[in-house]
């Protein structure tokens, strides 16, 4: 298992857009992906657990993995969060 925290960095937050690439991009992977926000903790494969999180910009997080491919996983989610969400920058 891996984990890493990571911050919202785009304007409008983690919104539809936003949160449709991060399932679209974590669906990629074999690895259980979660996420843990505000005492809760939501399955990151789910548009609709990780649209219940309604993360501002600014929001910290914690993205969790475990399986065969958490590493690559997890790196390929923290960059998406850097790149504010855009899926051409992968």
């Amino acid at each position: 298992m891996v984990s890493q925290k990571v911050t919202v960095k785009n304007e409008a937050g983690l919104h539809a857009r936003p949160a449709s690439a991060l399932v679209k991009v974590a669906s990629r992977y074999e690895s259980e992906f979660f996420i843990k926000m505000y005492g809760y903790k939501v399955n990151g494969k789910s548009i609709l657990g990780v649209m219940t999180l309604a993360a501002e910009s600014g929001a910290e997080m914690e993205l969790i993995l475990d399986g065969p491919d958490e590493k690559e996983a997890l790196d390929v989610l923290v960059k998406l969060f850097e790149n504010k969400f855009d899926l051409n920058a992968e």
